[in-house]
Parts: C-alpha cells; structure tokens; sequence
C-alpha cells in the first residue's frame, strides 16, 4: 500500500510538474512584446480575413483568442493541451503543430539515442579503467583525454568532423538524413543511406559526452573503492572480476540519474548538431521556428523537450528501488 501511495506521489508530482512549464509558456507567449497572437490576428486582417475569421485562426495556432481575458485564454490553451492540440503552424498554414513535431520527432531519436548510449557504454567502460588504472600511464592518459573532449564545446566538434570528412576526406555525405536517390522503404539502399548520414552527427553526440562520462565514472569508482565492502572482498580473495563487478554495481547510481537526465535532455542537445549537418530533426525544427518566428512550432517543440526531461527524471525515481536493494527496503 505505501508503496502504491509512493509511486502515484511521483506521478503526480510529474504532472505538477509538466503543468508549471506549460503554463509559464503560455505567460512567456502573452508577455512577449508585440504579442505575437495579437500580432498575427492584425496581420490576417490585413490580408483580407473578416475579424471573426481573424480570431478562429489566431485561435487554432495559438490555442487561445488575444483578446479575451487572461484566465479566459489560459484555461482555453490548457483545454487544447489536455486533448494533445498543440494549435497550427503559422509558417506552414494549416499544418497542425504535432504533425510537424512529429515528423522531426524520429530523426532526433535516431541521432540522440544512438550517441548517448553508445558514449554511455565507452565512458563509463574507460572510466573504469582510468579509476583501477589510476596510477599508471594508461589512467592518465584516459583521465587527460575525458577531461580534453570535455572541454571542446560540441558545435566545435561538429564543425571540425564536418569539414575533416566532408571536405578534406570527402567519405560521408554533407547533410541531410537520407539520399534522395533512394527509394523510400524497408530495403538495403534506404537503410544505409539513413546510416551513413547519420554516422557523422551521432560521432559528434559520443565526443561531446565521452569525457563527460569517463571522469563522472573514474570520481564515482574511486569513491567506491575506499569502502570497507570492498576491502573486505578483496581479503577474502575473491576474483578481480568479481570486485570490479560488485564496484560497478555501487558506482551505477549516480551514473544512473545522470544517463536519465541526459536522455530527457537528448532533444535539447540536438539543436547544434542538427544545424551544422543540416539534418532534419527537432533541433533544426526549432532553429527553423524562430527564423520564421512560427511560435506554435516552437512552443509544442519546447512543451516536448520539457515534459521529456520530467518523465525521464520520475522514471529514475521509479527504478531506483529496483537497482539499489537499501532504498526498496527503506
């Protein structure tokens, strides 16, 4: 029973959660000057729209009338946000905003996902290293490494491999996602088309949180090895392996929370990356939408990487118990 009280405590502390952000954008979009609701009704018109056809399209983008009273357009835009309408796309006139959002939506998984995991797996198998290996040329040599790639901001390696292997070394393609030669569809061309332009953004993704990974995890293992568990494991003669192993599942927590929180911030990250290779994801959606200052696009892409974040953050909470037994029993 506490156990059931607990887990739907964190449920709704997660939509609590979602509901302040989704209202401080809404205040964000009305205290804008000019407002840019107000300023697209003027603008309809002005093109010839009637002021009743003014306000239903300014309504369907933005989710709310400019002109009625505040609470009156809050509790509309909230209405539209708990039936998943995100309004219209001002740029794209007649296109409603989760279509976009969720064209883009599957090529930033594509890059994020594949170099988050991927850099999670080598950092935190270096850092093991350069933590067991800490006084020998091969720890400081990992540790000087992780802390160098951590310091280069990532538009810098992605400028740098861009014009290293599109350039200099013409191997992969100059952006986008996939040939446009290539015949859409589950078949050997297509899918290695879609590889091949990804393999330079996601190599970009694994250098930006490579070192990131490997000192998070040489501080957190060396912070376990100092524990009597292990001192005593290792009196008792048990195998390296072993001890290695009982140290990583120690140094897992905070790895843990981390990787969550960097998968909730997976979308965030993409907008660098994405602009330089010009690849068509939610990084370069949003770039596009403040261009083209088609706010409603902009808007549902930033409710999206936020409610990511709170989900990926109240999943953490929710497993927690199942990787560390002292917190189950607690």
């Amino acid at each position: 029973m506490r156990l059931t009280r607990w887990i739907l405590a964190k449920f709704v502390t997660g939509l609590v959660m979602i509901w302040v952000v989704a209202s401080a954008s809404f205040f964000l979009i009305v205290a804008i000057p000019g407002n840019p609701a107000q300023a697209q009704e003027a603008q309809d018109i002005l093109h010839g729209m009637t002021p009743q056809q003014a306000q239903r399209a300014t309504a369907a983008m933005f989710g709310f009338l400019p002109k009625q009273p505040l609470l009156d357009q809050y509790g509309h835009y909230m209405w539209q946000l708990m039936h998943f309408d995100l309004g219209v796309s001002i740029a794209q006139e007649g296109t409603p905003v989760t279509h976009i959002v969720a064209a883009a939506l599957p090529w930033t998984l594509i890059l994020a996902l594949s170099g988050i995991l991927i850099s999670f797996l080598l950092g935190v198998c270096l850092g093991l290293v350069a933590a067991l290996k800490r006084s020998s040329v091969i720890g400081d040599t990992l540790s000087f490494g992780g802390a160098l790639v951590n310091a280069i901001p990532v538009f810098v390696i992605a400028i740098f491999l861009f014009y290293l292997f599109t350039t200099v070394w013409a191997i992969f393609p100059h952006g986008g996602n996939v040939s446009v030669l290539e015949t859409p569809g589950f078949n050997a061309g297509y899918i290695g088309s879609i590889i091949t332009h990804a393999v330079l953004p996601v190599a970009t993704y694994v250098l930006s949180l490579l070192g990131a990974w490997l000192l998070t995890t040489k501080a957190s293992v060396m912070s376990v090895l100092g524990d009597d568990f292990i001192l005593a494991a290792e009196l008792r003669g048990l195998r390296p392996l072993t001890v290695a192993r009982y140290i990583a599942r120690n140094a897992m927590l905070p790895l843990f929370t981390i990787l969550a929180i960097a998968l909730g911030l997976l979308f965030s990250g993409a907008v660098f990356i994405e602009d330089v290779f010009n690849y068509p994801g939610l990084g370069q959606l949003m770039i596009s939408s403040i261009g083209t200052k088609d706010f409603p696009v902009l808007d549902g892409a930033f409710l999206l990487v936020t409610a990511a974040v709170i989900v990926a953050l109240t999943l953490v909470d929710l497993t927690y118990p199942l990787i560390d037994p002292r917190i189950r029993r607690s």
